[in-house]
């Protein structure tokens, strides 16, 4: 299996601890996603929560791709994780105050929002750090089952917690989880960056930099445009789902936590796929890849036709598998080959592509299911995608 990246302690150390702020983040979506159909029962209201979420990275991710490469990477999560839980506590105190109101509840959101628009790049500029650079390609998947583990069970306790001890309190519980998190990445070290001198560059011309390395790799162009259609329209999806948990099946906070629970097994399905693969080779995507992305649009469109709330959990799943395998298989692609000096910049734009494509996404979900109701906003929009996407695929490969 590629796991070789466990051998290092010092990574053991970051995924114990990071399990407990991505169990508290988990939570934390799926409560605002909460908040927000039960305060205003509209999915586009919903819909608007989740782009608030994401849309931040559209266009503040690249620039602390800049910074990222600059600043000292340890110190800086630190400080964002510290700025994640304080704004965790306050949508705490606003809920437990009865100040909650769907403005404020968009505010924070937002705020939020800008977090994740940091964390991202931070993010990928760290981990790939913490162990040798032969072990960058287990990095990203270890990272992403870890990830996905916290999905599964994080939605699951929230939307119990939810329904048992009210929503204020399980705000607090989540805020507590941010603590273990932040005092083990007190606790790393960090291989030394190469330094190619691109500190010193122009703030805009080392951000071109990171554009013209994107635009001149077909590889890592193929693998955004592929992160980028998927996010759209499958990650779009699966970020408006309380509509679908209550608003077609009527099955409340814990049908909600379940739905999102299954994706999270689904994703974490798609990680050990992955991890028992061959490793990846630089350089190029597997035609694999390439084939998930139209299926996972398929799928899109089979949620829509769900008959059962049965088939909706499994459909659900299958598409979270899809989006998982496709994400870590580009993000491979993407960081095997990248300097330490440049990871900042590349990764940044990447999550411009993929949480970008999910804020967008998102955003239009809960308009056209508003428009044309969900399920029929469902088969569209993924029978219409895949179709799209095969026909490319197809020209490509005549082309070639």
């Amino acid at each position: 299996m590629n796991l070789g990246a466990l051998k290092s302690g010092n990574f053991r150390t970051y995924v114990f601890g990071s399990a407990f702020g991505l169990l508290g983040i988990w939570m934390q979506r799926i409560t605002i996603g909460w908040l927000a159909w039960d305060m205003t029962d509209s999915a586009s209201f919903v819909g608007a929560v989740a782009f608030l979420l994401f849309a931040p990275s559209i266009v503040l991710s690249p620039l602390f791709g800049v910074w990222v490469d600059r600043w000292r990477v340890k110190q800086t999560m630190l400080v964002l994780q510290s700025i994640n839980a304080t704004l965790s506590a306050v949508l705490w105190a606003v809920v437990a105050l009865g100040w909650a109101t769907p403005l404020v509840i968009a505010l924070i959101t937002l705020l939020i929002g800008m977090v994740i628009a940091a964390n991202h790049p931070v993010r990928m500029a760290l981990t790939p750090r913490l162990v040798r650079r032969h072990q960058v390609g287990s990095v990203v998947t270890i990272v992403a089952i870890n990830f996905n583990i916290a999905r599964m069970v994080g939605p699951a306790l929230g939307g119990v917690l939810i329904a048992t001890i009210g929503v204020a309190e399980t705000l607090f519980v989540q805020t507590m989880l941010f603590a273990p998190y932040l005092f083990v990445i007190t606790r790393l070290s960090l291989r030394p960056r190469r330094d190619s001198g691109s500190a010193q560059e122009p703030f805009f011309r080392a951000l071109g930099a990171g554009v013209r390395y994107v635009w001149h790799s077909q590889t890592v162009r193929e693998a955004m445009l592929i992160a980028g259609v998927l996010a759209l329209v499958a990650r779009g999806a699966l970020e408006v789902l309380p509509p679908l948990a209550d608003g077609v099946f009527e099955r409340g906070a814990e049908g909600l936590g379940v739905l999102m629970s299954v994706t999270g097994f689904g994703a974490i399905l798609g990680g050990f796929s992955q991890a028992i693969m061959p490793p990846q080779e630089p350089g190029r995507l597997p035609l694999t890849t390439r084939m998930a992305i139209v299926f996972g649009l398929i799928l899109v469109a089979m949620l829509g036709l769900s008959p059962t709330w049965e088939v909706a959990l499994a459909v659900a799943a299958g598409m979270s598998f899809v989006t998982t395998i496709t994400a870590i298989s580009t993000q491979t692609a993407i960081q095997l080959d990248l300097e330490d000096d440049m990871r900042g910049r590349v990764m940044s734009l990447w999550a411009v592509i993929a949480a970008g494509g999910s804020a967008l996404g998102a955003g239009a979900m809960g308009l056209l299911a508003d428009w044309l109701g969900y399920q029929t906003a469902l088969i569209w929009t993924g029978s219409l995608a895949a179709l799209s996407v095969a026909a490319y695929l197809l020209a490509v490969r005549f082309k070639a």
